[in-house]
C-alpha cells in the first residue's frame, strides 16, 4: 500500500492539514459529560442492541387491505393502516419515561411492501438459501456481527440480515415473502413502472439508474420526509376533539359537491381510532409490567405511563410531559404509515415552552427533570429505524434518520425566539450525546450571545451538531419560492429544517393553553425533498467526455452529444446538454410515481396534522397543505464538477498541455492507480500504484495542480459561480407533479461515497472509486490550502438564497477552539461566514488521528460519533467509503 508520502511524490502537494501537523498524543474532545442513571442504561442498552425487523404491521396491513376490496381507497388505506397499529405488540423497558416506538424491538422497523415488493421477490431463492445455510454458521461468527454498531450485516443462526442492517428471525420470512407477493403488480413501485414507461424518451432514465447518474426513485422508496412535523392539532385539541372535528365536518359534507372531503375525514376518524387502541395496548402493558414490578419506584413508574397514555389516547396534554409523550406518539405514528427518512421535530423548544414555562411557574418542574427527560426523548428519537433498500440505508442515510430538532431563529413578531428550554435542549445533547435529534441553530443577529455560546459549546463536544444555518438566507428562499401561495414575511419567520439541511416552510399556531394564545411553530407543506434524488454531476462530464456512454459498464446511457469539444464552450455546452435531458425524464416519471404513490397509499395522518388539509378536506397528495411548491433537483459531486471544468480549460483549451484524447486515456487507465474498489481505500491519502503510473504521472499532476474550489481563486470560482447560476435557473423550468416550478438542493447526505464508486477518475485528479466532496461548498479534502476565510470567500461567491441550501463541512483540530479563548474565536468565525451570505455551516471537532484508530479498533469506540453531512452517526455504523472521506477531509490547526 503506498503511503501518503509515496503518493504526493508521483502527484503534487496534497496535504489535508491547514497549519502545523498535530503533534503528541492524540487530543480528546474538550467537553465530556454524562447522561442521568437512567438514560445512562438506556444507551448501553441500546449499543447492545441490533436493528431489527418484524412482519407483524405489514401482516395486519395486507390482510385487511384485501378484506376491502372495492372500497374508496383512502378509507382502504386508513382501515388497513389501523389495522396495523391496533395489532402492533406493545413493548416498554423499564426505566423509560417516554414510551412506545415503531415496533417492538429497541431498535425496531418493517418493510412496506405495498411501497415496493421487488426487493424480497428478486432475492426469494436466496433468502431461503440463506435460511437454510445460517444454521450451519458457528458460535465464533455470531459474535462477529456486533462489528458496525447496530448493524445485522451477516446472516447467522436463527437470524437473517436484510439490506446489511436489518436481522429479521428465520421463522418470519417466509410470511415476509408470502406478504410480498400480496402485492405483486399492485405496489406503488410496480404500478408507477408500467405507467412510467410511457414516457418519451424511458429508456435514458432507466440506463441513467443503471449507471447510478440517479441515486433513487423517491416515489415509492421514501415519499416522505425531509420535512418538519405539525404538532399543533393534538396539542391544542386531543384525539378525540379531532375525532369530533372531523365527524362534524364529514356531516357538513356528506352528499354535497366535493365528496373527496368526506372520505378524507372519514379516513381521518378511522385512522384517529386506530390510535387509540394502539395507545392504550401499550398503557394496558405498563400496567401489566407494573403487577410483576416488586420494585416499588419502578412499578410507580409503570402506573405514571399508563396513566398518562390513558389520558393521551382522549385529551389533551396538561403538563410538560404530557406535551413530549403526545409530540412522540404522533412522530412515531408519522413514521409509521410511510417509509421516511428526514421527519424533523422542527422547533419543538419553542413548540413545548409554553407547558414547560407553566411547570416550571407552579413548581412542579425542575431544570434537572427537564434534562432528564429531553435525554429520554434523545434515545427514543435515536433508536429509530427507517427500513429501505441498502442503496438508500447504507448509499443515502448511512443508516441515519435526520430527525432535525431547530434551536433560535426568530418569533412571529421578529424578535429572538430563544428560550431557556432550548438552553436545555441544547445542555441535554451534550449529556446524553447520540446521534438523534440532530441540532440545528437558526442563527440570526438578534439572537442573545449566551445563547450563541451555549451552541458553540455544544458543538465543541465533538458530535457535530448544532449546524449553523442562516436564517435570513432561508427567509430569503422562502419568500422567493412560495410567495405565489401567500408567503409573507411573518410566516417566513416561521421556517425550519426538515431532513438534515432542507429549507421547510412552516406556519404559526395559535395554541391556547391556561387562557392565554401561544403561537407555536410548525410545518406546513409536505416533503420538501421529493423530486430528482442525486443527480451525478462528475458523472454526468464523464458521460460528455466519452459521448453518452458508461465506460464502467459499457452501456449508452445518453445519444451522442453531437459536439466535437474542440474548445472549452462545446464542453460546457454538452453537459449542459445532458444534464437537461437528465433532470427532465427523471421529473417525469418522479412525477408519476408520486401520483401513483398518493392513489395507492395516500397519507392520512401526516396530512391531518399539517395545516390546511383538515379545514380542506383534501389530503396531501390532493395539495392539502398550505404550501406544495416543494419538488427539487438534488446534486452531488458539485466541487469535483467545477474542479474537474478548470482543469480541462486551462489544461486542454488555454495551455495545451495535453489533449482531450490523452485526457480520456489517463481517465481510462486511472492514472496509473489501481481502483479504490480494488483496494479498499476511498480516499486519495492510500492508493496503490500500476507498473505504468510514470506514464501518467505527469498528466495527474497538471491535474492536480490546476486551480481548486476554496482557495479564493477567482479563476476555478468563476466556473463554480457560473453553474451555479445555471443550475439555480434551469430547475425552474420543469414542473413537478403538481404544476408548480421545481427548485434546486445541494446536499450531498452520504451519496458522494456510492456514487463516486462507480465514477472513473475525474479531470481533477481524482481516482476511480474514491468519493467525491462532500457538501455542496465543501473544498476536496486536500485542496483547500489558504484557510478557512478562503474558503469562505470561495463558498459565498454566488448567492445562496437561490438553492434550498447549499452545505459546508469542516473539520477542526480541538486544541483550536480550546477553552473561552477558542470558543470566542470559533463564534466570531462563524459569523463571519454566515455574515457573507452563507446559509450552512457544520464543524468535526476532532484530531483525525482519533478516527484512524477507531477504524482499527472499532470495539474501542462504540459511542464515538463524526458529522457526515447534514447528519451525525456512530462512526461504528458508517461504511468504509464515509469512514475514509471524513479521515481525508482537511484539518484545520489554525483559524
Amino acid at each position: 500500500m503506498a503511503t501518503n508520502k509515496d503518493f504526493l511524490e508521483c502527484s503534487t502537494d496534497l496535504y489535508n492539514y491547514y497549519g502545523p501537523k498535530p503533534k503528541g498524543d492524540i487530543q480528546s474532545r474538550e467537553i465530556n459529560k454524562t447522561p442521568s442513571p437512567r438514560v445512562d442504561k438506556a444507551r448501553q442498552l441500546y449499543f447492545e442492541t441490533k436493528s431489527s425487523a418484524s412482519v407483524e404491521f405489514p401482516y395486519w396491513y395486507t390482510r385487511k387491505w384485501q378484506d376491502l376490496e372495492g372500497e374508496v381507497p383512502i378509507i382502504r388505506r386508513a382501515e388497513a393502516l389501523k389495522a396495523g397499529f391496533e395489532h402492533l405488540t406493545p413493548a416498554i423497558f423499564p426505566g423509560e419515561l417516554l414510551a412506545m416506538g415503531k415496533a417492538h424491538y429497541l431498535r425496531g422497523s418493517y418493510p412496506m411492501p405495498w411501497l415496493s415488493e421487488a426487493f424480497f421477490l428478486a432475492q426469494e431463492d436466496e433468502m431461503y438459501k440463506e435460511i437454510q445455510k445460517a444454521g450451519k454458521v458457528s458460535a465464533d461468527e455470531v459474535t462477529t456481527m456486533g462489528q458496525g454498531g447496530g448493524n445485522v450485516t451477516k446472516s447467522s443462526g436463527n437470524v437473517i440480515s436484510i439490506a446489511g442492517k436489518f436481522g429479521l428471525r428465520k421463522e418470519e420470512m417466509p410470511m415476509l415473502l408470502k406478504v410480498a407477493k400480496k402485492w405483486h403488480n399492485r405496489s406503488v413501485d410496480d404500478v408507477g413502472h408500467k405507467y412510467e414507461q410511457l414516457v418519451p424518451d424511458y429508456k435514458t432514465k432507466e440506463e441513467i439508474m443503471r449507471a447510478v447518474i440517479c441515486m433513487f426513485d423517491s416515489g415509492y422508496t421514501l415519499p416522505q420526509g425531509r420535512e418538519v412535523m405539525n404538532y399543533f392539532y393534538p396539542l391544542q385539541y386531543g384525539i378525540e376533539g379531532i375525532i369530533n372535528i372531523c365527524k362534524e365536518k364529514a356531516s357538513d359534507t356528506a352528499g354535497y359537491p366535493g365528496m373527496d372531503r368526506l372520505y378524507f375525514y372519514k379516513a381521518v376518524q378511522t385512522m384517529l381510532e386506530g390510535l387509540q387502541t394502539w395507545i392504550n395496548n401499550y398503557a394496558k402493558e405498563a400496567r401489566f409490567m407494573a403487577s410483576l414490578e416488586e420494585t416499588q419506584g419502578q412499578k410507580e413508574e409503570y402506573l405514571e405511563v399508563a396513566e398518562r397514555l390513558e389520558w393521551l389516547s382522549k385529551n389533551k396534554a396538561r403538563n410538560f410531559h404530557d406535551a413530549l409523550q403526545l409530540v412522540w406518539i404522533f412522530h412515531v405514528a408519522v413514521l409509521n404509515e410511510d417509509a421516511i427518512s428526514g421527519l424533523s421535530p422542527g422547533r419543538l423548544g419553542q413548540v413545548l415552552y409554553p407547558y414547560w414555562k407553566q411547570d416550571m411557574d407552579n413548581g412542579t418542574l425542575t431544570n434537572e427533570k427537564t434534562i432528564e427527560l429531553l435525554e429520554c426523548m434523545r434515545m427514543k428519537f435515536t433508536e429509530i429505524d427507517c427500513f429501505a433498500s441498502m442503496g438508500v440505508v447504507g448509499g443515502v442515510l448511512s443508516g441515519n434518520t435526520f430527525n432535525n430538532l431547530c434551536v433560535g431563529g426568530l418569533d412571529k413578531d421578529g424578535e429572538s425566539a430563544a428560550n431557556e428550554l432550548e438552553m436545555l435542549i441544547m445542555e441535554s445533547a451534550m449529556t446524553c450525546d447520540t446521534p438523534q435529534p440532530t441540532l440545528s441553530l437558526l442563527y440570526d443577529e438578534k439572537l442573545p450571545e449566551d445563547f450563541l455560546l451555549k451552541g458553540i459549546e455544544c458543538t465543541k463536544i465533538g458530535t457535530g451538531y448544532p449546524a449553523w444555518v442562516n436564517n435570513r438566507v432561508a427567509m430569503e428562499f422562502l419568500l422567493s419560492n412560495f410567495k405565489k401561495e401567500g408567503m409573507e414575511l411573518e410566516e417566513a419567520r416561521a421556517w425550519s429544517l426538515g431532513g438534515c439541511l432542507e429549507t421547510s416552510p412552516s406556519s404559526w399556531m395559535p395554541l391556547e393553553l391556561n387562557g392565554i394564545t401561544h403561537y407555536i411553530p410548525g410545518g406546513s407543506a409536505p416533503a420538501t425533498s421529493v423530486g430528482v434524488h442525486f443527480i451525478s454531476l462528475p458523472k454526468v462530464l464523464e458521460a460528455v467526455l466519452f459521448d453518452g456512454m458508461d465506460m464502467r459498464t459499457g452501456q449508452r446511457v445518453y445519444p451522442p452529444h453531437g459536439f466535437k469539444l474542440d474548445s472549452y464552450e462545446e464542453v460546457w455546452e454538452a453537459f449542459k446538454k445532458y444534464f437537461s435531458i437528465t433532470v427532465e425524464v427523471l421529473t417525469l416519471t418522479n412525477n408519476i410515481q408520486h401520483d401513483v404513490w398518493g392513489k395507492i397509499s395516500p397519507s392520512i395522518i401526516n396530512s391531518m396534522l399539517k395545516p390546511d388539509c383538515l379545514d380542506l378536506g383534501k389530503d396531501i397528495s390532493n395539495k392539502g397543505c398550505r404550501y406544495n411548491r416543494t419538488f427539487n433537483v438534488e446534486v452531488c459531486g458539485g466541487v469535483n464538477l467545477v474542479n474537474s471544468l478548470a482543469s480541462i480549460k486551462k489544461n486542454v483549451y488555454e495551455e495545451n498541455s495535453f489533449s482531450l484524447n490523452d485526457l480520456r486515456s489517463a481517465i481510462d487507465a486511472n492514472f496509473g492507480y489501481v481502483s479504490a474498489l480494488e483496494t479498499g481505500s476511498y480516499s486519495l491519502t492510500e492508493q496503490l500504484k500500476t507498473k505504468d503510473y510514470k506514464e501518467w504521472l505527469k498528466i495527474h499532476k497538471l491535474c492536480f495542480d490546476a486551480p481548486k474550489y476554496g482557495n479564493d481563486d477567482k479563476y476555478v470560482d468563476d466556473l463554480f459561480k457560473e453553474w451555479q447560476i445555471w443550475f439555480n435557473k434551469m430547475c425552474k423550468d420543469y414542473r413537478s407533479l403538481y404544476d408548480e416550478p421545481m427548485y434546486s438542493c445541494q446536499i450531498s447526505v452520504s451519496t458522494h461515497a456510492p456514487m463516486g464508486a462507480v465514477t472513473l477518475a475525474t479531470p481533477d485528479g481524482r481516482l476511480c472509486g474514491t468519493t467525491f466532496a462532500d457538501g455542496s461548498v465543501s473544498a476536496y479534502p486536500g485542496t483547500d490550502k489558504n484557510g478557512p476565510y478562503a474558503l469562505f470567500s470561495s463558498a459565498t461567491c454566488y448567492n445562496h438564497a437561490l438553492s434550498q441550501n447549499s452545505q459546508l463541512n469542516m473539520k477542526i483540530h480541538p486544541s483550536v477552539v480550546k477553552g473561552r479563548e477558542g470558543s470566542r474565536k470559533f463564534l466570531e468565525m462563524i459569523k463571519a461566514y454566515l455574515r457573507k451570505g452563507a446559509f450552512h455551516a457544520q464543524f468535526n471537532v476532532v484530531d483525525s488521528r482519533m478516527l484512524k484508530a477507531a477504524q482499527k479498533n472499532p470495539e474501542t469506540y462504540r459511542g464515538l460519533m463524526v458529522r457526515v453531512a447534514g447528519f451525525t452517526q456512530y462512526w461504528v455504523e458508517l461504511g468504509k467509503q464515509i469512514q475514509d472521506e471524513v479521515i481525508a477531509r482537511t484539518e484545520y490547526e489554525e483559524i
